[in-house]
């Protein structure tokens, strides 16, 4: 690992930092963490300190989605402990597969080195005593008892990557079963660390670099500890891009990534809301209904059971989507001149005589513009979307005080799909509901709780 280091350093922490950003040993502690069941909800993973969230909500993202549907159990919300251990780990492995490069390279694991990981503090926090108090002592693991807090800072930033090791397997197999094996590392002091720098490596750090917009931009910022874009992406679709849309764009002669494919789970941010950015239908509307939320600073999880709103695109969607790339600043419209490569681009008849037809219809004032709407309403009229008038939705926040009683539990609710027309009911106007609403302009959310969930 030693060879490694620095590179592995400069790339998720950045590199000498400047001023107004804290050293990498104080972002360092936030990260500690291993990946921990919430005692209230046993399919829910519990986040301690702000920033690992970058890396805790796509692994729980990615969690539910085989809970939900890759699981024959009646009740998706109850899992034995031995369950906890498949389910966390199958979905670990799954990450790594997907981040995997080449399958010839093989893929990374971190690990401590032999007898280097840090010592058991005497004095272990409730719900490591309660996971072990049954058990032999000698047949405990030695990262089953987690580290105190001043435990970890014994370990230190420098310690931490002095007694790191790297192993390598070569076929899915051995990555699933290495990956099971190594489960008490994976829960115990830094935990997420560790499978964060697997991804890495097993990405490849120049791979990573190709791919992020601005090689200076560490995957963790230097001034909050925040996971940058470029982290979220990696661990959701196995690309580390900096951006959120559709395919790759050029701007002033560079050519800026952007996601290639449906992703598995999706992502959504209120900064879309705030029209900072565009996120793209293969994260918009992903295979399986479950989603990443963003918010300035936090990152939860949207989900529900209802496959219906992750079907086949329509063609209204896809007419949606296709005007939208020729709409990058997302005005709503497109210049005149561009109908006829959006009509071709949709396989739509585009003879210039009808192309002239359409715009003097879609344009009657002659401004120049095509408005998305009337376009829709010209070529796809009435059409259904197969959505249900309502379904039962879950909110997960991994952070304890983001939760009603700093209990980490699944806020439940319904959500209502309106048409346009002005809906009869109207909910509060939330954060929640705010980063919703880039999906579903007129969703409405009923919650079974006194207050909303929250975003941060």
């Amino acid at each position: 690992m030693s060879e490694l280091n620095k590179e592995v350093v400069d790339l998720v922490w950045g590199r000498p930092p400047m001023e107004e950003c804290l050293p990498p040993s104080s972002i360092f502690f936030v990260f500690i963490t291993g990946f921990v069941f919430s005692e209230n909800e046993q399919t829910a993973l519990e986040q301690f300190e702000g920033g690992p969230c970058a890396v805790i909500a796509p692994v729980q993202a990615f969690l539910l989605k085989n809970i939900l549907f890759n699981r024959e159990s009646s009740n998706w919300r109850q899992m034995s402990e031995e369950e906890q251990k498949t389910a966390l780990c199958s979905t670990l492995s799954e990450i790594l597969e997907s981040a995997c490069s080449s399958p010839s390279t093989g893929f990374c694991l971190v690990t401590w080195a032999k007898g280097q990981g840090p010592h058991t503090s005497t004095h272990t926090n409730t719900q490591s005593q309660s996971q072990t108090q049954d058990m032999p002592e000698s047949s405990q693991p030695p990262q089953e008892q987690q580290p105190t807090a001043l435990a970890a800072e014994d370990l230190g930033f420098e310690r931490f990557h002095s007694v790191l090791h790297k192993r390598t397997v070569m076929s899915v197999s051995d990555l699933r079963e290495e990956v099971l094996s190594l489960y008490h590392t994976w829960r115990g002091c830094c935990g997420v660390l560790l499978f964060l720098y697997s991804v890495i490596l097993t990405k490849g750090i120049e791979n990573i670099r190709n791919e992020i917009q601005d090689t200076m931009e560490p995957l963790i910022d230097p001034v909050h500890g925040h996971g940058s874009q470029s982290l979220v992406n990696l661990l959701v679709t196995g690309h580390a891009v900096s951006n959120v849309w559709d395919g790759d764009r050029e701007c002033s002669g560079m050519k800026l990534h952007g996601i290639h494919k449906q992703a598995s789970v999706g992502f959504l941010t209120l900064m879309e809301s705030l029209r900072y950015c565009k996120v793209g239908a293969f994260l918009k509307s992903p295979k399986f209904p479950i989603w990443i939320l963003g918010s300035e600073t936090h990152l939860s999880v949207f989900f529900t059971k209802e496959m219906s709103l992750v079907g086949p695109e329509s063609p209204s969607e896809q007419a949606r989507r296709v005007f939208q790339s020729f709409d990058p600043e997302d005005n709503g419209f497109i210049p005149e001149s561009l109908l006829e490569d959006v009509m071709k681009a949709l396989d739509l008849v585009s003879e210039p005589e009808y192309v002239s037809l359409v715009k003097s219809k879609l344009d009657p004032e002659s401004l120049g513009i095509i408005l998305l709407g009337p376009f829709l309403l010209e070529f796809f009229p009435d059409q259904d979307s197969g959505i249900p008038d309502s379904f039962p939705v879950y909110h997960y926040n991994g952070l304890k005080q983001s939760n009603h009683n700093e209990r980490v539990e699944y806020v439940e609710g319904t959500a209502l799909v309106l048409g346009f027309e002005d809906p009869m009911v109207r909910t509060d106007d939330t954060p929640v509901k705010r980063c919703l609403q880039t999906k579903w302009p007129y969703i409405e959310l009923l919650w079974t709780t006194d207050r909303s969930p929250s975003l941060n």
